[in-house]
């Protein structure tokens, strides 16, 4: 899998919703036009080609020539995956990460939003495979880490979709989003009295739509 490591400079050009999105359209669908991805997103495909040569200006989608023509331009996603290891990042860079972690966000939200949207017609095999769960836990921050690192591990295993890769006849793309979020309260500095619990949360870690 082909990744790209964020620096300052690509995180400022990825510190806005419509142009996470838009990379992850382009990541997952493969190649499109300006107007499809604005239908897509429901937004203006004047909008949608300027943030798109933003981010061929930063490196992160390319014009593909094989699929363009006189009127429309194609635009293919360069890497597969975003990649953040500079610990120091978000302390150089606070602004353009809250813009890109609120881009991601608003990401995963329309892809949820979708696929609940969907979840009346899927087969029943589907449906029962469908979860949405949370937990709550009270870890240290090394334990938070140790806890990512091992459900890497297990997604590892698993096929990665790739676009025209040989995969079971019945299989299809799915969409697994992990959130690991710290308590509010810890940025607040209130870590003491708090009611254990979440909303939603299932004992039997299944949560059906």
């Amino acid at each position: 899998m082909t990744h790209v490591v964020l620096d300052a400079k690509g995180l400022r050009a990825l510190a806005h919703p419509v142009r996470v999105q838009l990379v992850g359209l382009l990541r997952l669908y493969g190649p499109s036009t300006a107007t499809r991805l604005a239908e897509r997103l429901g937004l203006a495909s004047g909008a949608t080609s300027y943030h798109l040569r933003q981010l061929a200006a930063a490196g992160f989608v390319a014009e593909d020539a094989s699929l363009g023509n006189a009127r429309e331009r194609w635009w293919r996603a360069v890497h597969e995956a975003t990649v953040i290891d500079d610990d120091e990042l978000a302390e150089q860079e606070p602004e353009a990460m809250l813009g890109y972690v609120q881009g991601v966000v608003a990401a995963h939200t329309l892809r949820t939003q979708l696929a609940v949207a969907a979840y009346p017609a899927l087969p029943k095999p589907w449906r029962d495979a469908f979860n949405m769960s949370d937990w709550n836990l009270r870890l240290t921050p090394q334990e938070a880490a140790d806890l990512s690192g091992e459900l890497r591990a297990v997604i590892e295993r698993y096929r990665q979709h790739a676009p025209g890769a040989d995969a079971p006849a019945d299989s299809e793309h799915v969409a697994l989003t992990l959130h690991l979020l710290p308590d509010p309260a810890v940025a607040e500095g209130r870590t003491e009295g708090r009611t254990e619990g979440g909303a939603g949360a299932c004992a039997d870690g299944r949560g059906e739509a």
